[in-house]
């Protein structure tokens, strides 16, 4: 064989070699008994890994995942069966970022016990908004107080911050009959209420152990509106995934970070702020209509006044128009509301004016106005009470009203101004714990041990003592503006409600003694925790209106009976005067252990 020859046939076998590892590539070998450990199995959460199962099948497994330092929070959970053949591999949740982790696995496999002990190597994470209105790259986190037994507390942190180029995207509604042929197509319903996420979760030492990627569902360098919109609503739905929904999506993901995804029936459009599943398995979800024919004649879009029930293939199952169960036209609230924070809409410009006088002729929009076509219910919760198959609504814009499946209001807890005709006869009337009428003027001023909730959000039932827990924000209270900002507060607030008397009792409340600096008038949440016999909330906008500071989430667990404070947690915003949404409270358990 001459040279050449040689050549030529050593270059064909390092290609015919090198051809055949190229076609081939070996996966990650395994890291013990099982598989490989797969880190982001699903490339939207960082913080998560899996091990594969090899084709093998292990069963009873636990999972620990050790603190970092002396200190560190150790989380350990179950993992469940179907969650192990959902996702061909065990689990791994709550990784440290840019770390060696040390994790424990116990199993039975073949019948024998098994226990391996893994290290799973993590990236960075990072926030992927930051231009020169940033004070710090990620969220700064300071750990106030922590009981003796809450030390294992995980809270998911629902926030958001500012994109670089503002709101960029409107929906082009159709003149009003009586525009002019020179006026421009308005801009109509709520797609500019957008914000990139910043998802996260937060152990009792102030780590971050779960964040999902901003890029899984959104993206402000497109104009593609399927990948903008809020992501917010999130609840566990008790299925091993959370719910949540996003400006045209809703759906649910869970903490490996599969998203499912399903677009808004035709005519909906501008979903946010809540997301709950029914006993039945469909979704609730605060909606509003496209191309709305109101009552004055305009074709408008509406703003955060429909409920839509959904199946789970998605097919519109039943819908609440709100604008004609209640009264669109009722501006008692409305008109004492301060302009500077109407939910995530900020104006520092305008902060501590009120709204004053509503025109029935005002531009339609996302603007605090009357008629539908306007903000003038902002829905922001629902629930659902199994008891008479109806819902509960927080109206931020005019209080909270349980509705029937036929569309009825059957009571309404508010002040009595503005009320009319059939609705006044449904307003609650407050009382002690005797039973006795507490007197309160019309705006909701009262004389006894009550208070109503103004600008509320989440008011969710307590199964556990059959009440109603609610956050009471506290902006317009007494339908007015105090003299000074620094007189505001907010309350966790809970009500026992008797739908036969049509009255309502105030029967716990936290927070007014806290005064401003606790004070958060938009977004938060509060419900009941029965394990650890606790008020959990978040107040998502404490500090909102002192400009030039970041807004504090903060994070509280209150004993039920004693009121101490069990947890407290700040999470500051990473720009100045950005609010936060809500906390949800994590237990891997519940996500993991189906």
């Amino acid at each position: 064989m001459n040279k050449i020859s040689k050549v030529a046939l050593v270059t064909a076998l390092c290609l015919g070699s090198f051809g055949a590892v190229a076609a081939g590539f070996k996966p990650a070998p395994p890291a013990g008994n099982l598989g490989a450990v797969l880190v982001d199995p699903y490339g939207t959460s960082p913080l998560t890994a899996l091990i594969d199962l090899n084709s093998k099948h292990p069963k009873d497994v636990v999972v620990t995942v050790h603190g970092k330092g002396k200190k560190g929070v150790e989380i350990s959970y179950p993992v469940g069966q179907q969650t192990i053949n959902t996702h061909d591999g065990i689990p791994l949740f709550g990784l440290y970022a840019n770390h060696t982790n040390n994790v424990t696995v116990k199993y039975t496999l073949d019948g024998k016990k098994i226990t391996e002990d893994y290290k799973v190597l993590t990236g960075t994470i990072t926030n992927k908004y930051v231009d020169n209105r940033n004070i710090s790259l990620m969220q700064q986190i300071k750990v106030k107080t922590v009981a003796k037994g809450f030390e294992d507390r995980l809270y998911l942190v629902n926030s958001s911050t500012y994109n670089h180029q503002g709101s960029d995207l409107h929906w082009s509604g159709q003149k009003t009959k009586d525009a002019g042929i020179f006026e421009s197509s308005p801009a109509l319903g709520s797609l500019p209420f957008e914000m990139p996420p910043i998802n996260y979760i937060v152990d009792t030492q102030g780590q971050i152990r779960w964040w999902l990627d901003q890029d899984a569902t959104y993206d402000a360098t497109d104009i593609d509106i399927n990948k903008r919109g809020y992501f917010m609503g999130i609840h566990d739905t008790g299925n091993g995934d959370l719910t949540f929904v996003s400006g045209q999506r809703y759906g649910t993901f869970n903490l490996l970070g599969q998203i499912d995804t399903k677009r808004l029936p035709r005519g909906y459009q501008d979903a946010s702020h809540e997301h709950n599943i029914m006993p039945n398995g469909h979704s609730l979800v605060r909606a509003a209509k496209s191309n709305y024919i109101n009552d004055r004649g305009d074709i408008v879009h509406t703003v955060r006044d429909h409920i839509l029930e959904l199946d789970k293939d998605g097919n519109l199952v039943d819908v609440w128009n709100l604008a004609e169960i209640m009264d669109p036209y009722r501006d008692a609230l409305l008109e004492a509301l301060d302009m500077g924070a109407v939910c995530l809409n900020v104006d520092m410009d305008h902060m501590g004016e009120k709204a004053g006088e509503l025109a029935i002729d005002a531009p339609y929009g996302d603007i605090p106005g009357i008629g539908a076509g306007r903000n003038w219910a902002h829905i922001n919760s629902i629930d659902y009470d199994p008891k008479d198959d109806s819902i509960i609504l927080s109206f931020r814009h005019q209080g909270v009203a349980k509705v029937t499946r036929d569309k009825k209001v059957k009571w309404i807890l508010a002040p009595k101004a503005g009320w009319k005709g059939e609705l006044a006869t449904k307003v609650l009337q407050p009382v002690d714990a005797k039973g006795r009428k507490i007197s309160c003027n019309e705006k909701g001023v009262c004389d006894g041990e009550f208070d109503f909730t103004y600008t509320q959000h989440t008011a969710w039932l307590n199964d556990d003592k059959d009440r109603l827990t609610v956050l009471d924000n506290g902006d317009g209270r007494g339908y007015d503006q105090p003299a000074l900002q620094e007189m505001k507060y907010s309350r966790f607030v809970e009500y026992k409600i008797d739908e036969e008397k049509m009255t309502v009792q105030q029967t716990w409340e936290y927070g007014k003694q806290r005064g401003f600096d606790w004070y958060s008038p938009i977004t938060s949440n509060v419900e009941y925790m029965a394990d650890r016999n606790t008020m959990f909330g978040f107040g998502g906008s404490v500090h909102l209106t002192k400009p030039g500071v970041p807004t504090i989430g903060k994070i509280n667990e209150i004993d039920y009976d004693t009121k101490e404070v069990k947890v407290e947690i700040d999470v500051l915003s990473e720009k100045n005067n950005t609010p936060h949404y809500r906390a949800v409270l994590i237990n891997p358990a519940s996500q993991f252990g189906k």
